[in-house]
């Protein structure tokens, strides 16, 4: 199989051998594959990919078809349309998911949608619901909107019913994120439109007072991104005061059974979503796997509005 393989701190297509799956495993012959932040940070040398995956294939989320399973499976058949976050080796032909961490592609989908979905809308639930907490009715802060993570966390907060900010940079990008349903902001104006009770922090800890003073009594920080820095300070003092909760988090190295936990609450709580329109994956652009440090270099040039994706 092709794949995009690290080298040196660059990218090259090569020839790898075909992967044999194993017991519980699907062999699935990828579609489309999203590209994310923690990709360039792993061609760079940090954020390398967790045991069992491919050290030197990038990729965190994939879309495709079954052509291959393991002993002991009984989730999916050849043929099926799946779609994964992986600890990496997604932007390849050929890739190994285990069955429990896989979901069904809702239909209607097409591969580029559906290969930038896993990632990005497992990342933002489980932030906000699964460790934040978020209810109807509260206010959400979203910081760096516009990207994967940030367009399906607002997204996921519209639909259950809480009043959505959206801190978005880049002004032309207002009005596509505004389109989601949130009230959108530039960054010096956050502070205005709070309390808030959810903070999600996607940018770093340039926001860390900021969003201290923003918060409301009893309100939550989850922390998933830290592109604009990860070293700040803390006022404690705050923190007790108005009884706040802040926390990090990642989803890339967690064992099995946490992935597929999390798998479980998406493919319940959030993929009936977008049979019924109410969610959508946006896609900036789609570049073929030959074209992979192109679709890098899109990435880092910014001023984007939802998911860059391979096809392979």
């Amino acid at each position: 199989m092709r794949a995009a393989t690290i080298v040196d701190g660059r990218l090259e297509v090569r020839h790898h051998p075909d992967p044999e799956p194993g017991l519980g495993q699907l062999l699935v012959r990828i579609r489309a594959a999203g590209l994310n932040g923690a990709d360039l940070i792993q061609v760079k040398g940090g954020y390398p990919a967790p045991p069992g995956s491919p050290p030197d294939i990038p990729g965190l989320e994939l879309a495709g078809e079954v052509i291959g399973v393991g002993p002991g499976t009984t989730r999916f058949h050849r043929g099926a349309r799946v779609m994964a976050v992986v600890g990496g080796g997604a932007q390849a032909e050929l890739a190994l998911v285990h069955e429990r961490e896989a979901m069904p592609v809702p239909e209607g989908l097409t591969w580029e949608e559906a290969g930038g979905l896993p990632e990005v809308f497992t990342t933002a639930h489980d932030a906000l619901f699964t460790q934040a907490a978020l209810h109807m009715g509260e206010r959400l802060l979203v910081h760096g909107a516009a990207g994967g993570v940030g367009s399906a966390a607002v997204q996921l907060g519209v639909a259950a019913g809480a009043r959505v900010v959206a801190s978005v940079r880049d002004v032309a990008r207002h009005a596509d994120v505004a389109g989601l349903g949130a009230e959108v902001v530039s960054p010096d104006q956050v502070g205005s439109r709070g309390p808030y009770d959810v903070i999600l922090e996607l940018v770093g800890a340039v926001n860390l007072d900021t969003n201290l003073k923003a918060l409301d009594t009893g309100g939550r920080i989850a922390v998933i991104g830290t592109g604009a820095g990860a070293r700040g300070e803390v006022n404690l003092g705050l923190l007790m005061a108005k009884r706040a909760r802040m926390h990090g988090s990642t989803l890339r190295a967690r064992p099995l059974e946490g992935k597929a936990a999390a798998a479980r609450l998406v493919e319940s709580q959030v993929l009936p979503l977008f049979g019924t329109g109410r969610l959508h994956v946006p896609v900036c652009a789609a570049f073929p796997l030959e074209e992979v440090t192109a679709a890098y270099d899109r990435f880092r040039a910014g001023s984007k509005f939802g998911k860059i994706v391979i096809t392979p």
